[in-house]
């Protein structure tokens, strides 16, 4: 095999090490927050949220010992956070998972591991995870025939061997590709990522959030891209970028059988955090007169409920959410409703 032919790769392998490999991009000290800002670096409003939806969980579940699951925990700061708003109203049993290296001076009473604990009861929240989970990319060639893109360190491009197996049959169901140069990214690893990850639960729910699309909404030219030092690149895979694309949260939501489920819902982001109190709404001008300081903190906060919350910005992300009833029980009225 020549020195050329070791360089190309599909785009899920060419992912796994920059992102994870020696020196990859996500096991930097730095951390994500050193590149871009997701919902919980824009506001506490977000952990405060999040905070008042673990204790729905943990009313639902009918006790005060509740575990917290943070996938994709960059570094500690959405438990550092939730742990500081629920104060002493909840136990919290709290795991971080990650692949980076646990960070110096995170609170003790979090967990850092790099797999998903199992038997969870509680909350299980993943913050722009599965758009992480490498995946590889297809493209129609001028035949019509779908290829797998395959990719080389310095992000050069070309197409490689017809896609085939599993990843045909999932490209078939959710983003089928019917014109010369369209693109997709084969969702297959995200689905098999979250059936997991829901499965993990003994009870409780389980919620992603991420930038995402449906099959209406599928983009034809796919959603690859990089992000660095607070600004979107190319999509290199040689460890000196994020890469990424949005999930088809449609395809992760429709669990297997055998998941225990008792409802899957899909929202943005703009409804689900207003369900949890969140609001961009100003506050009346009269607390200006009356109190002037709260008035310039709950305008502060309005700006930040408004970022969180913004049409063609973090409002418009999806948030995927499964209730998980314990065995042996039938769904209540508090179990929720399908999509």
């Amino acid at each position: 095999m020549t020195d050329e032919t070791c360089q190309w790769q599909g785009w899920r392998e060419a992912t796994e090490r920059a992102l994870y490999g020696p020196g990859g991009f996500y096991l930097r000290p730095e951390g994500p927050a050193g590149h871009f800002r997701t919902s919980v670096h824009a506001s506490p409003l977000f952990a405060g949220a999040v905070a008042r939806l673990l204790g729905e969980v943990a009313e639902e579940l009918g006790t005060a010992e509740v575990d917290l699951v943070d996938v994709g925990a960059g570094r500690g700061e959405l438990l550092t956070s939730v742990l500081a708003a629920v104060g002493s109203s909840l136990s919290v049993r709290a795991y971080a998972v990650e692949r980076a290296a646990r960070p110096d001076g995170l609170d003790p009473r979090v967990e850092w591991t790099d797999r998903i604990p199992e038997g969870v009861r509680g909350l299980l929240f993943a913050n722009e995870w599965l758009d992480n989970v490498p995946v590889d990319v297809a493209e129609a060639d001028a035949a019509g025939t779908v290829r797998y893109v395959e990719v080389r360190p310095d992000g050069t491009e070309r197409l490689g061997g017809p896609v085939f197996g599993p990843d045909a049959d999932w490209l078939a169901r959710w983003w089928p590709l019917r014109e010369p140069g369209a693109r997709a990214e084969i969702g297959r690893p995200r689905d098999e990522a979250w059936a997991a990850a829901v499965a993990s639960l003994a009870a409780g729910r389980a919620v992603a959030v991420d930038y995402a699309h449906v099959r209406e909404t599928r983009p034809p030219f796919g959603s690859l891209t990089g992000f660095r030092a607070g600004r979107e690149v190319p999509p290199v895979p040689d460890g000196s970028c994020d890469v990424t694309s949005h999930v088809a949260l449609d395809a992760c939501g429709d669990l297997p059988a055998g998941n225990g489920r008792a409802a899957v819902e899909l929202v943005t982001q703009r409804e689900a955090l207003g369900r949890l109190g969140v609001s961009g709404g100003r506050p009346p001008l009269a607390l200006a007169s009356t109190d002037p300081a709260g008035y310039v903190r709950a305008l502060a906060s309005a700006g930040e409920a408004a970022e969180l919350t913004a049409r063609g910005g973090l409002g418009d992300f999806l948030w995927l959410s499964c209730r998980v009833r314990p065995s042996g029980r039938e769904p209540g009225p508090r179990d929720g409703r399908g999509y």
